[in-house]
């Protein structure tokens, strides 16, 4: 299916779930287009409908699989997603056909096995995306079915054929890069608080604890809060009739600008999220998810915590009376956000879209 070519034109990108399997997937199939306008980009995913709406928002053909994850689902709920991945694959290979597929992309998750897997029965180029310091149990098994892995951290090469392996970074939306920054409120200091896509509870709860628990940070800083669709009417009634200036949001599409206008973030510490606080330069209090696979968001945290450029607090030391003396010891030093801001800065990665599609077409000439 894919002789004789040397750029991919048809290309399939697994990637749905949650905003960061979506995000830096997107953010290369943009790069994509832009380099070759003709390109045809398909993404494959499991129909939810976040996945969906941010897909639709970004102007992208989406096609579902019938799949479910694994992990976490003990036996009996695992065996019935194993007994899944036939018909995904079958599905997948449909497709992958009807799509005339030269090249598929596997962000990892559950959704990404049976598609790699129907490329490699077809014969389609195929390439791992591993963002994360350690990677997940998709991109594990289908390494070694790969022609390419990318991966962002050094600690992730070792659970890959090295031959296979490519150093690219996390791609990252190139308005993250350029965003135009609204004049600043010099009266306030503002919070960005995100917990992933979906929202995280335990941080939600924690952040409007923290406002009700210190005068000070009502008083001196503004909170613009991304709850998650699930836990946003919840969140609202937790701030209640708050003296704080608080916006509080179920999703933000415009994260680029969102994240530009503010002084600190609290959030996950997806391989995603990571990769746009650096674009951005934002210092960070960072909440891993506890329940993570191999514990990848506190490993990436505290490699951002090496940096300088953040700090973590873990889950089960979560509370509103910590996090608003976290707040409070950065938000009345900014000469310490200043710092922070600055390693954080200097861990983005301007070329990774760039060298991940040098690798394909790379690749592409290589097996022509």
């Amino acid at each position: 299916m894919t002789r004789g070519l040397q750029v991919p034109k048809n290309i399939v990108i697994a990637a749905g779930g949650t905003g960061g399997h979506l995000y830096p997937a997107i953010a290369l199939a943009k790069e994509f287009t832009r380099q070759v306008p003709e390109t045809m980009i398909t993404f494959v995913g499991s129909g939810k409908h976040l996945e969906n709406s941010i897909l639709a928002h970004e102007g992208f053909v989406v096609e579902h699989i019938d799949v479910k994850g694994i992990v976490g689902l003990g036996v009996w709920g695992g065996l019935r997603s194993v007994l899944l991945l036939p018909k995904a694959i079958r599905q997948s290979m449909k497709i992958l056909r009807a799509r005339s597929a030269d090249l598929v992309i596997g962000t990892g998750g559950y959704f990404s096995p049976p598609v790699v897997c129907a490329a490699a029965l077809l014969g389609v180029r195929r390439i791992v995306m591993e963002p994360n310091a350690v990677p997940g149990l998709a991109n594990r098994v289908l390494g070694p079915i790969a022609d390419r892995v990318f991966v962002a951290f050094d600690s992730a090469k070792d659970h890959f054929n090295r031959t296979k392996v490519r150093m690219v970074g996390t791609p990252v939306r190139e308005e993250f890069f350029h965003a135009d920054a609204p004049k600043p409120d010099h009266r306030k200091k503002t919070v960005l608080v995100v917990g992933g896509s979906q929202g995280a509870k335990a941080i939600n709860t924690a952040v409007a604890d923290a406002l009700q628990t210190s005068s000070v940070l009502r008083e001196t800083c503004a909170v613009i809060h991304q709850t998650g669709a699930s836990d946003y009417e919840r969140v609202r009634s937790l701030y209640g009739n708050s003296e704080g200036d608080v916006d509080v949001v179920p999703f933000l599409y415009d994260m680029p600008q969102a994240l530009k206008s503010v002084d600190l973030v609290v959030s996950r510490s997806g391989a995603g999220t990571l990769a746009e606080l650096a674009a951005c330069g934002k210092p960070s209090i960072l909440i891993p998810f506890p329940y993570a696979t191999h514990g990848h968001q506190e490993k990436n945290a505290r490699a951002m915590e090496a940096t300088g450029a953040a700090s973590v607090i873990l889950e089960s030391e979560l509370t509103g009376e910590r996090l608003a003396y976290e707040l409070e010891m950065l938000l009345s030093h900014p000469e310490r956000l200043h710092d922070m801001s600055l390693q954080s800065l200097a861990c983005r990665q301007v070329d990774a879209t760039r060298l991940m599609i040098q690798e394909c077409q790379d690749l592409m000439r290589s097996m022509a």
